[in-house]
């Protein structure tokens, strides 16, 4: 007898900690929380029910310390998701589990009141531009891979969790953790990149520099410096004196690792997508030469034609016309290529 009640209480005990792991929110979305050493690793699932099978399209959200979820004051909750409202989430849907992983040591919802003007997550409200000192320290590319895997890992164990695809897609910084990904998980079976840059970060901003000097928005003597600036930044960023005052430069030391010779070792189906007016996908335009070169025939590429990083038209004035977006489509035209 005493046998059974233990073991009725150890099964009581599952249920509280299965049930602690996730919650519904705005019913919107499952939030599941994986309990880490030194990090939590909080996730959503944009469902409410895992009663069909099918298999994990993980979205690798941008930069940036954005929550999953915004709380206004007076209004009711609404859902940034890294993004994805900008998508077709039904037909996403049909097919796959949607997933998006939280930004490290940002909150999944945060009130609105703790968000600047771009909905970062701040955690004093006086000081609009600085974001919290442990999130700068988490955020590299390393630990993003190593949370988008526990998460993979954690999923693959799930019996509505249909394990013969596994679809990873990431825009602007989230390409590069979507390439890591695929680069080191034999599990990955479609590759989607959105507003890439396929030699990194840093070298976006000499080449605006240049751009700028070429138009006469700035002297060349002006560019020079800022460029020399720039290698000083990198430079810095490899100091490990430099990092622990300025933890930020962590961000740029990981990101600005060149994508291409990953792409190049990638062997699965990868679908290159960015449009003309986005200076951080201009070198995108030479990417098919070097597939070309190593006789490698696994990419798609879709450039779209004035849009800007957000695929969001651009006016004559050379600035984004938010009326005018084309997200929807965008991502429609890859998930539809999945299903090929």
């Amino acid at each position: 007898m005493k046998k059974i009640q233990n073991t009725i209480i150890l099964l009581f005990l599952v249920q509280i900690s299965f049930g602690q792991n996730q919650k519904i929110i705005n019913n919107q979305a499952i939030q599941f929380r994986l309990k880490q050493k030194n990090d939590t690793i909080d996730f959503i699932l944009v469902d409410t029910k895992t009663d069909v099978k099918k298999p994990i399209f993980l979205f690798c959200q941008g930069s940036l310390p954005m929550p999953l979820f915004v709380k206004p004051e007076k209004e009711e909750m609404w859902m940034i998701g890294g993004g994805i409202t900008n998508f077709d989430l039904i037909e996403i849907k049909k097919n796959y589990h949607l997933i998006v992983i939280s930004m490290p040591k940002t909150p999944v919802i945060a009130n609105e009141k703790n968000l600047n003007k771009s909905y970062c997550y701040i955690p004093n409200q006086n000081e609009p531009d600085e974001f919290d000192k442990e999130y700068m320290k988490s955020d590299y590319l390393e630990n993003y891979e190593k949370r988008a895997s526990e998460v993979l890992k954690f999923l693959r164990k799930k019996k509505w969790v249909d394990n013969s695809k596994l679809v990873v897609a990431g825009h602007s910084q989230g390409s590069k953790v979507a390439t890591v990904i695929a680069l080191n998980s034999k599990n990955v079976t479609h590759l989607g990149l959105f507003g890439a840059n396929p030699f990194g970060r840093i070298d976006q901003r000499i080449r605006d520099y240049r751009k700028n000097a070429e138009s006469k928005q700035i002297t060349w003597q002006e560019a020079d410096q800022k460029i020399d600036s720039t290698y000083q930044m990198l430079r810095d960023s490899y100091n490990a004196d430099t990092l622990k005052k300025e933890p930020y430069l962590l961000a740029w030391k990981s990101f600005s690792r060149p994508l291409l010779n990953d792409w190049l070792k990638i062997k699965v189906p990868t679908y290159l997508a960015y449009g003309t007016n986005d200076i951080s996908s201009d070198l995108c335009d030479i990417v098919p030469l070097f597939y070309i070169q190593n006789s490698k025939t696994n990419l798609t590429y879709k450039r779209y034609l004035n849009l800007e990083h957000n695929f969001f038209e651009v006016n004559e004035d050379g600035e984004a016309d938010y009326e005018k977006e084309h997200w929807n489509e965008v991502m429609s035209s890859f998930v539809k290529w999945t299903l090929k």
